[in-house]
Parts: C-alpha cells; sequence; structure tokens
C-alpha cells in the first residue's frame, strides 16, 4: 500500500492511493490537464485510476472531478448529501455511486471508511482507507475534532493531517473579518495547535508517517505546522511531512 498526493490547499486537492492494481483518487480540484500532468508526474496513467472518492462539494476539492471521471470513464464515489448539491455537476453517464456517511465499503483492493466531519458542507466526511494489514487517515478539512474523528485515526500507520493556518498569522492577516471568523470556526479549518491536540488525543503507536495538508499559503508555514505536529508527537520537525500546494508529496509506502 501506498499513497501520494497531487496537490493539498485551496487551489485544488487530491491524494492518490494504490493498493496492487487499485488506484483511488481522493478529491480532484485540479482541471483535467493539470491532473493528467500531476498523475503524470506521480508515474500514474490516468486511465489506470479505477475510482474517484470525493470529501465534500467544496470547488477544490470536486471542481475537477466530473470532466476527469468523464474523461477516462471513471466511477465516482460521493455522500448522498454531496451528490444533493453537487449533483448538476455529473452528467447522466457518469458511474455515479452514493454511500452514506457511515457507510464502510471497498474499492477493488481497498476498503474505505468514511467518517462524518464538521464543516460548512451539505455531508462532509473524510476517510481511513486500508488493504487489511495498513491503515492510512486522511482529514483535510474540519473545523474541529470529535470523538467519532478521534476514534476512526486511531491506530492508522499514516495521517495526512490538515494543519490549515496559523491563529496568529490569520488574525494579523488583511482577510476580511467574516472569512477570518469562518475560517477559524467549528465548521471552518484546524489551526496548527487543533491539529497537534487532536494527534495527541489519538493512537499514534503505529504512526509511520504524518504529513501536514491543506495549508494557507497566507495564513501559514511548513515550520509552523511542523513544529505544532512535532512537539505532539515527541519527533524531530523534519520528520512531518507537508503536502505542498503545487508539488503535493511523493510515494510514501506501508
Amino acid at each position: 500500500m501506498r499513497f501520494a498526493s497531487l496537490g493539498s490547499g485551496s487551489e485544488g486537492n487530491g491524494l492518490v492511493v494504490e493498493v496492487g492494481d487499485t488506484r483511488i483518487l481522493i478529491d480532484c480540484g485540479f482541471r483535467l490537464r493539470d491532473t493528467v500532468a500531476r498523475l503524470l508526474r506521480l508515474g500514474i496513467a490516468p486511465d489506470s485510476v479505477t475510482a474517484i472518492l470525493v470529501t465534500h462539494e467544496h470547488a477544490d476539492h470536486i471542481g475537477g472531478v466530473a470532466a476527469f471521471a468523464a474523461r477516462y470513464r471513471i466511477p465516482v464515489w460521493l455522500t448522498f448529501g454531496t451528490l444533493t448539491v453537487a449533483g448538476e455537476r455529473f452528467l447522466e453517464r457518469l458511474d455515479i455511486r452514493g454511500f452514506d456517511s457511515h457507510d464502510v465499503f471497498e474499492v477493488g483492493m481497498i476498503e474505505v471508511r468514511p467518517f462524518p466531519v464538521p464543516h460548512d458542507a451539505r455531508e462532509p466526511v473524510q476517510f481511513v482507507v486500508g488493504d487489511g494489514m495498513h491503515r492510512l487517515g486522511i482529514l483535510t478539512d474540519i473545523g474541529a475534532t470529535t470523538r467519532y474523528v478521534e476514534a476512526s485515526l486511531s491506530g492508522c500507520e499514516a495521517l495526512v493531517i490538515e494543519c490549515n493556518h496559523d491563529l496568529d498569522m490569520l488574525a494579523e492577516g488583511d482577510y476580511p473579518w467574516p472569512l477570518k471568523q469562518r475560517i477559524s470556526g467549528r465548521f471552518g479549518h484546524l489551526h496548527n495547535e487543533a491539529a497537534a491536540e487532536l494527534v495527541a488525543a489519538i493512537d499514534t503507536s503505529r504512526l509511520r508517517h504524518v504529513v501536514a495538508a491543506h495549508l494557507s499559503q497566507q495564513n501559514n508555514t511548513p515550520d509552523k505546522a511542523r513544529a505544532a505536529l512535532s512537539k505532539a508527537l515527541n519527533c524531530t520537525p523534519d520528520w512531518i511531512g507537508v503536502a505542498d500546494q503545487h508539488q503535493g508529496f511523493g510515494w510514501r509506502e506501508l
């Protein structure tokens, strides 16, 4: 089992998970040509993607899904709530598969366990995916943690976790006040310290990879995100990976 990022941030998100000949793309917020280029950078032929899983309907996560799925005839999995508000994006000929935010299902050789999260979308989810031996937890858009979120992520060997903003940088920045309130609210995005507190609350005894994701380019820095997570995990900052908006991150194996 291995995973890599096409890019992570407000300009677009996409994460690839591979087990054997099964490849799933979690979110696709990039234009078609850009998505193809990012996949090829990882050595993936676009027509080899088995399925696309969508976390929620915000454009940086779903914006490129319909075009990519239509071009390469790829099934799309998304919650019924997301389908309700985003269904007009999809053509009738697409293979659309709805699921409840607590459903567990399989895509080829990959088990998918969605879990609901507090975020300002209709039925947003994040995922724990695995191959029967290893588990990867993905948490990129969430305003506040819950016990169910923590239980879902406990015991994972790899974690891709949102570190969207630094509180001081957000407060002192030039974003409009309503946007600052939205980002820092309970249905917005995790700041560095909140991400660290979440990590400290879960079972990390099997953890082999941690990647900070969805960093704001205006209101955070990789060093600040690494410092917060490394303190919670009692590790050196350079052990913490960072998903870049333009480069994502390369393959990591479990």
